[in-house]
């Protein structure tokens, strides 16, 4: 069958009765009482069964692993003996198809140094129950008779904290009670020192509310940000998975529990008579709620997979209701757990019974983190250059894990890191050579070219012998820029190398091939082909020599390349224009003059920035062709500060190029190494700008950039008409949509505060 999301974690039912009376267990005290017909405890056939199944669905989808978790009831009372037959067979049926992680999950009552040693041998990890305090576990977790289980569960707790057994301590599980006290309740759990605390919501839906002593809609959120305050007092002493997830979906990333976020059920449960049976939360909606017709005796795991019931939670944002997908914290809630939306007659499509409370609590959580979770990038110009630099040494430490066998490449990588051990002038020649940002483009041809992963049909990416040539001429330009004392020696094809950031040097006729040793002198470098040495360089005036020109913005800012040679250029959407002749750069030169004069008198505040290193321009590529509506200024794959500006654009268009392009190759450059939002589902937003809805990345790219732009026609006296309220509407979408992150939100939020000095 396609289009199933394969099972990744049985839940397998090992007895099906308990040594507990706990008043809110789904199993025993909610709708469903199916329980009362299951055998006690699961027989040597249904678990060999289910393993078969497992390694045969294992095998079918090409599983790395699975989960099994020995459940119940309580599943120490199945004994010693039948647990090991389970982790036999599973082991047996597993071995040599994917990796089998074993856990067990009990309220630890049973447990003992017999079961700690079959679980050590076969490496099952333990999570027990707890409530945490005394008072908060007598609550609910009670004998029959009434009797405490506290101490009982502090003495298992215990033994597996033991030297010999701590390896197998999974975790505590505790349900939420807002009758108890939060901050004693996670002093206590805490005081066990668990790898992993779960907060658990107690199983409701709306025919059958949660317990709210106060009646307040948010009582639950109150009492888990209660709990997250004091975790952050406390400097989250332990991980809280409940937590974890929320600042991870905040951040962009992924849902870590199934009580929250979109991500799709990979769970089935296996009960003690060999039933196939949804999530066994579902007990709590109403009789059969969990059933599937199903067994493992004639039945595969996909058949269940491909059930109706299963598939709805698996559809992400799709599956939700229509009010939870408008909601923009949906991706960190992700509507609530299923089971807590049923109602009678209307199903599962509704919001949460806990739709308030979890509101509430990520926006709590978000409110109380925002300020450091965002990305130190977006407001710290100087981070940003950090982390584009340390992407591109990322980069180019991948290319040369591809290509560390070839010898040129090899030579090459050895003067590379001599470069860098060469004290300060060579660290900062180094610096200079893999911050240009055409260094990024070709790193990332290499990549593609070498690792063999390019689209069907594309065009072949540079080899191996090319990115060594490339190597060999960047660490080449870095010796000689940091006028080191160091062999350079770069090789040579068609004729000439260009030596990134300083020039293209012309070594024999087009069509030849060859090597030249190179080496800094006094004014200028020198190069050695055969037995003949020539100077080149700045004050060489040697012919074969075309370095790269410049252009300085205003007396007070570093100059700015203006790159019409490096072979990798050619990552813009238009082609680059070729190497401009003498006169043509001085008139290019001229318009750029004019286009910054222009927009330091209508944006002042964007040719500060500028000039004083907080948005920098350090490359101009001249761009066939005029200007284009809505494609005035461009960014290619490449890193921060390199900009297509059209070279036949008069001087107003190559100003707003300068300011679109800036703008462009800024947000590329912090979607590089920041989370702007997640790119886990296909949502669409209404553009105010486009006829077909589009995705949060595109109309953040649009509002980022038009802000910008009706600024600079506000200040030029050509307004757009409708302009400012097309742009409105656009951050109000955006700021609804729920993929955003954090830090997009803050993005978001400077936007806001842009638009608004232009309106004033």
């Amino acid at each position: 069958m396609t289009g199933l999301i394969a099972f990744r974690e049985i839940v397998l039912k090992v007895h099906s009765r308990c040594d507990l009376a706990c008043d809110h267990c789904y199993v025993y005290e909610h709708a469903d009482q199916s329980w009362r017909a299951q055998p006690k405890v699961i027989s040597p056939e249904v678990v060999s069964h289910t393993a078969s199944r497992l390694a045969e669905h294992a095998r079918d989808h090409a599983l790395p692993s699975v989960t099994v978790i020995l459940h119940g009831g309580e599943p120490l009372l199945a004994g010693t003996a039948r647990l090991r037959l389970v982790c036999e067979e599973f082991t047996r049926a597993l071995a040599g198809t994917a990796d089998l992680d074993l856990r067990i999950h009990t309220n630890g009552l049973q447990l003992g140094t017999r079961h700690l040693d079959l679980f050590d041998e076969f490496g099952v990890r333990v999570g027990i129950s707890l409530d945490g305090d005394r008072a908060a576990n007598d609550r609910h977790r009670r004998f029959a008779d009434g009797r405490t289980s506290h101490p009982l569960v502090l003495a298992a707790v215990a033994l597996l904290r033991s030297a010999p057994y701590r390896h197998l301590y999974q975790g505590l599980l505790c349900t939420v009670d807002v009758a108890n006290d939060p901050v004693a309740v996670l002093d206590a759990l805490v005081e066990l020192e668990p790898p992993r605390v779960d907060f658990l919501l107690p199983h409701a839906t709306w025919d059958t509310p949660p317990e709210r002593p106060d009646g307040a809609p948010d009582a639950y959120a109150r009492w888990l940000l209660r709990v997250f305050d004091h975790w952050e007092r406390r400097e989250r002493p332990v991980p809280v998975r409940l937590f974890e997830s929320l600042l991870s979906t905040l951040r962009g990333g992924p849902s870590l529990t199934e009580s929250l976020g979109l991500a799709p059920t990979d769970l089935v449960v296996v009960e003690t008579d060999g039933t196939l049976e949804q999530v066994d939360s579902l007990k709590s909606a109403y009789e059969g709620a969990a059933a599937t017709g199903f067994n493992v005796f004639d039945h595969a795991f996909d058949q269940v997979a491909a059930h109706p019931g299963v598939r709805a939670r698996q559809l992400g944002l799709a599956g939700v209701s229509e009010a939870c997908r408008r909601c923009p914290v949906v991706r960190s809630c992700g509507g609530g757990l299923y089971t807590h939306r049923y109602r009678d007659g209307h199903g599962f499509e509704n919001p949460s019974v806990y739709c308030t409370d979890l509101r509430e609590l990520v926006d709590g959580v978000e409110g109380r983190t925002s300020a450091r979770e965002t990305a130190p990038q977006l407001a710290d110009p100087a981070e940003l250059a950090r982390s584009q630099e340390e992407l591109t040494r990322v980069l180019l430490a991948r290319l040369h894990a591809d290509l560390a066998g070839e010898p040129d490449w090899a030579r090459a990588w050895e003067l590379l890191a001599a470069v860098e051990r060469a004290g300060d002038a060579g660290a900062d020649a180094l610096d200079a050579v893999l911050d240009h940002p055409f260094t990024r483009t070709w790193v990332l041809a290499s990549l593609d070219g070498a690792r063999g992963d390019r689209p069907s049909g594309a065009a072949p990416g540079p080899d191996p012998a090319e990115a060594a040539r490339r190597l060999t001429a960047l660490t080449a330009a870095a010796v000689l820029r940091g006028g080191l004392d160091l062999p350079a020696e770069v090789a040579y094809r068609d004729g000439e190398v260009y030596l990134p950031t300083l020039g293209l040097l012309r070594l024999g006729e087009p069509g030849t091939e060859g090597r030249a040793a190179l080496r800094a002198a006094d004014g200028g470098y020198a190069v050695r082909d055969g037995r003949a040495e020539h100077r080149f360089g700045p004050a060489a005036g040697d012919a074969r020599w075309q370095p790269v020109r410049t252009w300085s913005p205003g007396p007070d800012s570093a100059p700015v390349a203006l790159e019409d040679l490096d072979p990798y250029r050619n990552c813009f959407a238009r082609p680059p224009r070729l190497r401009l002749g003498a006169g043509e750069a001085e008139e290019w030169r001229g318009r750029l003059d004019g286009a910054w004069a222009l927009l330091c008198g209508s944006l002042p505040e964007f040719t500060r920035a500028a000039t004083a290193g907080l948005s920098p321009l350090s490359t101009l590529t001249p761009l066939a062709g005029g200007p284009r509506a809505g494609a005035w200024g461009e960014a290619g794959r490449h890193g921060p500060g390199a900009l297509g500006v059209p070279y036949a654009a008069g001087v107003r268009e190559t100003a707003l190029a300068l300011l679109t392009g800036r703008r462009r190759a800024r947000l590329r450059a912090l979607t590089e190494v920041t989370d702007l939002y997640a790119l886990d589902g296909q949502w669409q937003h209404p553009s105010p700008w486009r006829e077909q809805p589009v995705p949060v990345s595109r109309l953040l790219a649009d509002v980022h950039e038009r802000v910008a732009v009706e600024a600079y026609r506000r200040a030029t006296a050509a307004p757009e008409p409708g302009a400012s309220d097309r742009i409105h509407r656009a951050l109000d979408q955006l700021s609804g949509a729920a993929e955003l992150t954090v830090t997009g939100k803050r993005l978001v939020a400077e936007l806001r505060w842009e638009l608004k000095a232009v309106d004033a």
